[in-house]
């Protein structure tokens, strides 16, 4: 057979050449068209997601209050609320309002607004309650969707371990506790990232702190991811397997059943804390209520806003055995180094008062509905360079404590 000539060989060449590159061609640009159909039909998915989700928490408003801060606050009926959803509480109707802490203060009439909604003079009508209005902006914030109004799974615990989580709180456990009330004062703390948070609260607590832990928790928080600014609100949370797959923040599933017509959990807080300036407090009381034993929610003297059902709850269907009060922040780092966050008013405890952040009157409730001074009370700061905790006593107080700080500092690097 006679050899194949160099110039069919080198026309091969250039023929397969250029096929390749046909091919390659044709290959791209069929795989950047599967791409952009496929990405508006997955856009398409996550938004009917979102709108389903959306549907399922934000119940019919018998009316909409529009808030200077731009929530909208919808008056919903109080037995469509979103704890109705739970199997256990189907077709039935909250309880009627339990008998009070013993030595409780005299119940006082709210004299004041305490949210930004209710500045206008607009309310709920009888027999609804405001919750705050969920927007898909809220959602599209969160990284999933069944995560929304949930704490991350990788922030569970209460020591330093380097999750993220810091804290500079009080804490008394190894007895059993029936409940928690404390003062806080309100400040507008700045958050530096969109994926932090700034929190002060009371912890009510049993179990242990792994898969077990129940938690209950109230007070104020500055959470941007959740809320979308930076305004210190009104919030609540617990979880009875140390934030795996129960509980969340505020009404954003079921279980705490509200009662209270005038207080939006989750909105606004006003006024607020200034440096220097006239302090504004938050009292919080959590107790169990000795009859049914649920756990129930009051704030300032006698404004019941809810409970939590005991069958929430396995250990804590009991009793607590840790109550804390104090503040977190959540440290990213995602600058490279200790986050600005501040805690509390951003000032170290040794500033003092107006200066600082404070909890104040220190109480918990005992087996006889009774509260009861605190004794054995025990300081953790994680970081004291960044945030501390310095406590006093008086007779004006009783136990109290400042804490808090800026953050990244030149002794927090």
């Amino acid at each position: 057979m006679a050899p194949r000539s160099k110039c069919c060989s080198s026309l091969f060449v250039k023929f397969v050449v250029s096929f390749l590159i046909v091919a390659s061609t044709f290959s791209s640009t069929l795989s950047l068209q599967l791409n952009q159909t496929l990405q508006p039909q997955q856009e398409l998915q996550k938004l009917r997601r979102i709108r389903a989700y959306l549907k399922k928490i934000n119940k019919p408003a018998v009316k909409t209050i529009k808030s200077p801060d731009g929530d909208f606050i919808n008056c919903v009926q109080i037995h469509l609320q979103p704890a109705f959803d739970h199997p256990e509480l189907k077709g039935q109707k909250p309880l009627d309002p339990p008998e009070r802490t013993k030595n409780s203060d005299p119940v006082d009439e709210v004299t004041h607004n305490l949210q930004q909604w209710t500045e206008s003079g607009e309310s709920c009508p009888e027999g609804t309650i405001p919750i705050r209005r969920t927007t898909e902006e809220d959602i599209l914030r969160a990284d999933k969707i069944r995560r929304f109004g949930r704490k991350p799974r990788r922030f569970v615990r209460r020591d330093s371990d380097g999750s993220g989580h810091e804290h500079a709180v009080a804490f008394v456990n190894g007895q059993q506790f029936y409940g928690a009330k404390a003062s806080m004062n309100v400040w507008t703390p700045q958050v530096t990232d969109p994926n932090e948070f700034s929190l002060s609260q009371i912890w009510v607590i049993s179990g242990s702190f792994g898969n077990d832990l129940n938690t209950i928790e109230a007070g104020w928080q500055a959470n941007p991811a959740l809320y979308g600014d930076q305004y210190p609100r009104f919030f609540t949370y617990w979880t009875t397997d140390a934030y795996q797959a129960t509980g969340c923040y505020n009404l954003l599933c079921s279980g705490f059943v509200q009662t209270n017509s005038k207080i939006a959990i989750g909105a606004a807080i006003s006024p607020r804390s200034t440096f220097s300036g006239r302090q504004y407090d938050l009292s919080i009381t959590v107790w169990k209520d000795p009859k049914h034993g649920h756990w129930w929610l009051e704030l300032g003297s006698g404004l019941l806003v809810g409970y939590w059902p005991a069958f929430l709850f396995s250990h804590l269907r009991t009793h607590a055995n840790m109550i804390q009060f104090g503040g977190e922040i959540v440290n990213t780092r995602s600058s490279g180094f200790h986050t600005a966050t501040q805690m509390g008013s951003g000032h170290f405890a040794d500033e003092g008062f107006r200066k600082a952040a404070y909890f104040r009157n220190l109480q918990a409730v005992d087996w006889d509905n009774n509260l009861i001074p605190l004794s054995n009370l025990q300081l953790l700061a994680d970081h004291p360079s960044c945030y501390n905790i310095k406590q006093g006593r008086n007779n004006v107080w009783g136990n109290y404590f400042y804490y808090g700080g800026p953050g990244r500092n030149v002794h927090c690097p």
